[in-house]
């Protein structure tokens, strides 16, 4: 009997896999790197989410993941209307902060990321 409710949510979860072209940029970059811990800190994510993504059993939110890919290994960018372009890596980055109304280029993303194409489902 599992011992919490999340536990037995997570275990019928099915788990998505990366498209074909992300999974090769996330296998080069391990070869790359040397390791699954210098990919994950490259992506501020854990060495064990990097395995997870390569063996196809992540069960977070793998769209996120493979944008966080394609930013940082594939060079994709994006147009924000605040900081031009950027690569997808930053504007999720960007998009995690919490709204500072002290900061002008905060409170501008702040407002500008409701709204924007961009924006990840959260």
């Amino acid at each position: 009997m599992p011992l919490n409710k999340q536990a037995t949510a997570k275990a019928g979860k099915a788990c998505a896999a990366l498209p074909a072209d992300v999974k090769a940029a996330l296998q080069a970059a391990v070869l790359r790197f040397g390791s699954q811990t210098k990919v994950g800190e490259e992506l501020s994510v854990s060495g064990a989410a990097v395995s997870l993504l390569l063996a196809d059993k992540y069960s977070g939110n793998v769209e996120v993941m493979a944008n966080r890919i394609r930013g940082q290994f594939m060079a994709e960018t994006v147009r924000c209307p605040v900081m031009g372009d950027l690569s997808k890596r930053s504007c999720l980055d960007n998009q995690a902060l919490p709204q500072a109304f002290t900061n002008p280029m905060r409170a501008a993303l702040g407002r500008a990321c409701k709204n924007c194409i961009h924006r990840k489902a959260l």
